[in-house]
Parts: structure tokens; sequence; C-alpha cells
């Protein structure tokens, strides 16, 4: 089962490493999410050994070596930068900083991987893709929802195999739960997070390019409101977009923060793939009042219907073939094409938004 606590979600998987000890060093920085305790399971599992740790809050320092105990303190967001050792700068900051500590990352020699969302406005996405193109190197972008999910990693490989036909539509359902109380002041700020279709819409708009196999797609319509929390009125606590892809695949996504105490999990996020010959409903973390498990996959083709548990069968291979890419300079676990398209159709999705509250 999936942990109550989206915030803090952090899967583990299958131990696959693509490299010996020691051959692709991490720094870990910008602790402000959750998020950041999957990223460095997942590059631990891959074989990366996390060199380095740096917060100016102490406090989140020693969250973070609960889990991770052998990391190294560094004294400096410098200390990892100027250390010739370390490959890649891993981290979470508060989503209108991290292209900022991105850039300021390649500048300095290394690639990055962020959490989701990799920016709150286009601006940010075309200065990062200046720099990109200036340095050379790799701005990842953890799409947690599609890469650290079983489920939907095995999806994406049914749809690879030809197993039902070719992608004409994908509907995507990102529910998660608020705890409000616990969440940090920038949750609150919408300059700060960049809006919910900025923020968890950007799962959903990589997925859609993924399955569909587009390399680009048009915003149709996009409508965002704060139903529920006029004391935070900046939170958009609902989101939903239509996309159009250029192969003729549609797309339509909900998101929102209202999932009810009484679940399971921290939201019951679901895909729903339609083929010419064939339909994937993936369950991405619990089966709702059946069973408490995640990574349930239904598959229905002309041979009939199938349904696949998939915890601990698939594992995630995003983490090992981006690590290869780093060592490499290839593009085999996604391309920065790919990440940046996403990244500008959730911030296009956000910017041209109907907002609803004031119909309320």
């Amino acid at each position: 089962m999936g942990s109550k606590d989206g915030m803090n979600y952090a899967p583990k998987g299958k131990i696959n490493r693509v490299v010996e000890p020691g051959q692709f060093n991490v720094g870990v920085t910008a602790l402000d999410h959750g998020h950041i305790n999957g990223m460095t399971n997942g590059l631990i599992e891959a074989g990366a050994t996390i060199k380095y740790v740096y917060d100016p809050d102490a406090e989140k320092v020693a969250n973070y070596l609960e889990s991770f105990p052998d990391v190294m303190v560094a004294e400096s967001l410098e200390q990892i930068l100027e250390d010739p050792e370390i490959n890649l700068v891993a981290a979470a900051a508060v989503p209108n900083l991290r292209s900022a500590l991105g850039n300021r990352v390649m500048r300095a020699g290394k690639d990055y991987f962020t959490d989701k969302t990799g920016f709150t406005t286009l601006e940010q996405l075309e200065e990062t893709k200046r720099i990109v193109a200036e340095t050379g190197k790799k701005y990842w972008v953890y799409f947690s929802e599609r890469l650290h999910v079983e489920g939907a990693v095995f999806a994406g490989q049914l749809i690879e195999e030809g197993r039902i036909g070719r992608v004409i539509q994908v509907t995507g359902f990102g529910p998660h739960r608020l705890d409000k109380a616990k969440r940090p002041d920038w949750f609150f700020k919408k300059e700060q997070y960049g809006g919910i279709l900025a923020d968890i819409g950007s799962h959903q708009i990589e997925q859609f390019l993924h399955y569909t196999g587009n390399t680009d797609a048009e915003v149709l319509h996009s409508k965002v409101g704060n139903y529920n929390n006029p004391d935070t009125p900046e939170l958009e606590d609902y989101g939903d977009a239509t996309l159009v892809g250029d192969n003729g695949a549609t797309f339509i996504f909900k998101v929102d923060w209202f999932t009810p105490d009484g679940l399971g999990t921290w939201g019951d996020g679901r895909t729903f793939i339609t083929g010419t010959e064939g339909t994937i409903e993936i369950r991405k973390y619990i089966n709702v009042a059946t069973e408490q498990t995640g990574d349930h996959l239904f598959l229905v083709t002309k041979d009939g219907e199938e349904h696949y548990s998939l915890t601990g069968e698939v594992g995630f291979p995003f983490f090992g073939e981006m690590i290869l890419d780093c060592i490499n300079r290839t593009e085999n676990a996604m391309t920065q094409e790919h990440i940046f398209k996403a990244q500008e159709l959730c911030l296009k999705a956000q910017e041209q938004a109907l907002n609803i509250t004031a119909k309320l």
C-alpha cells in the first residue's frame, strides 16, 4: 500500500545497479519537498553513490539522514558544485526556485535532477533551454507518477509491444490528499508553487506525450479553481485540461486536492488508455475497497481480459537509464526535448486556464 502521506511518498524498488560504487556520484540539496527521498531511493537502487547532502535547514538535513545515514553533510552548496567527482545534483527546492538552482548547477558542470514541476513560468523554461544549449548539461525532471509506478512503467511496455494498437486517447486522474496543516507556507502561494496545472498537472501531460508518442500538442482548454479553501485563496484545489496531440491522440485530465481521509493511500491515481486494438487501466496506488496494494493494471484486447498485480514485478528502469545517459551523453531514459515539451504544455495550460472560483 502507498503511504497515506503523499508529500513524503518514497517508493522503493528492485536493486538494479548499472554502475559500481563511486562511479556515479550525486550531491543532494534543497530538501523542501519529501519527493527528494523517492528520488534518492531510485538513484541508490540504480547504483549511484550519494556523496553529499546540503540544506541550510539543519532539521531537514537531520530528517534526510534518518533515511540515508551514510551520506556526508556538506558545509555549503559550493562544496558540492566545486567537487569534480560530482556527476549529478538532485534537488527538491520550492518550485519557483527549481530552475534557477538547476541553471547554477549546470553552469558548474553538473547534470541536474529536480522534483516536478521543474518550472513555474514559461520565462524560466526559456532561460533554462538556453543554458542547456550553452553547457551541454542535462536538466532532468522527476515525473514520479509514471517513472516511479510499476503499473505505469508496464503500461508503456505493453504499448511499445503493440498490445493495444495505436493509442488514440488517454484520460488521467491525479487526486491528492491536501494534509493542509502539514504543508509549508510556499504551498499556498501561487507565485511559489506555480498553480495546480503547472505543479501536479505536469505528471499528467508527461504521461500523455509518452503513451501517445507525441512530441507536441495543443492545449484546447483548461480550468482551475478554489472550491473549498477560502482561507488560502491562492491555492488552486482543482484543475482540469483537454489537449490534442500532433498525431491526433486526445487527452483529458483532472487533478485536485480532495482525497478523503478514509482512503488508504494519498490519492487514487488512475490512467485510462484507449488504443485501436485494446484498452489499459492503471490503478496506481490502491484498488479501492478491494485491495490496499497499488500497481494494478487491467488490459483488454481481442484475446480477453487480464489483470496484472505488478508490485515488485517491473522495477523502475528510468533511474539506471538516466545514470547511463549522464555518463554516455545519450537520451534513452527520455529526451531533453520531451522533458521541456511536457513542461511547456503544463505551463501553457496553467497560463490560459479559466478560473472558475469567481463563479462560486
